[in-house]
């Protein structure tokens, strides 16, 4: 049977099987070659995995949609190292699962916002962004200074981690639940926060 574009474009089933195919081979050749990479596997110096009470403020991250309008991908351009800081590099992420790359900005990129601002201003952001910044348009998070942590939640959550290959110790994960006794949400929240892009000082 010979092939051509006509008879290809005419048979919907083998084109469909075809473009696969495509797709297929691209996303592998550009894929695959990540995991063999240093830059991309290897953490840079001083990473470790988080720590109990930032992994909780990690997901109340997540859960609470913040991913919705804040990135944390400071592209490699002038405009965007000016703006946040030395651009994000892939050995940053190694222990997230997942990532919070993006391009995604309502608000304002988050990728070096760690210690750019006090606790007590985090706090106070995340009460009520508009005591701080009129015009924004971020929503308010009051519950989460009234919401503790579980600790014992923390448990199975650094145990899926640790089958994953993330290097928790069993002592470690023992230890855990002590560290969020008597914690808020807005605790852990901002001890997330706190802590993103400290690695990496950001050019400003």
């Amino acid at each position: 049977m010979k092939f051509s574009h006509e008879s290809i474009e005419k048979n919907p089933w083998l084109l469909i099987a075809l473009v696969l195919l495509v797709v297929s081979i691209g996303g592998l050749a550009e894929i695959v070659p990540l995991f063999f990479q240093k830059s991309t596997t290897e953490p840079v110096t001083g990473l470790t995995p988080y720590p109990p009470l930032r992994l909780a403020g990690r997901d109340i991250y997540i859960r609470e949609g913040c991913y919705n309008c804040h990135s944390q991908m400071i592209r490699p351009f002038r405009a965007e190292t000016e703006r946040y800081g030395h651009y994000s590099v892939a050995g940053e992420f190694v222990y997230d699962r997942p990532f919070q790359w993006g391009s995604k900005r309502t608000g304002p990129d988050l990728a070096r916002v760690g210690g750019r601002y006090s606790d007590e201003w985090q706090r106070a952001h995340l009460h009520n962004p508009r005591d701080l910044v009129p015009e924004s348009n971020m929503p308010a998070y009051p519950w989460l200074e009234k919401t503790h942590l579980k600790p014992d939640e923390i448990v199975p959550r650094l145990r899926a981690l640790q089958r994953l290959g993330d290097p928790y110790g069993d002592a470690e994960i023992a230890a855990a639940p002590a560290a969020l006794e008597g914690k808020t949400e807005q605790d852990a929240l901002v001890a997330y926060l706190q802590g993103l892009g400290t690695l990496i000082k950001a050019e400003r």
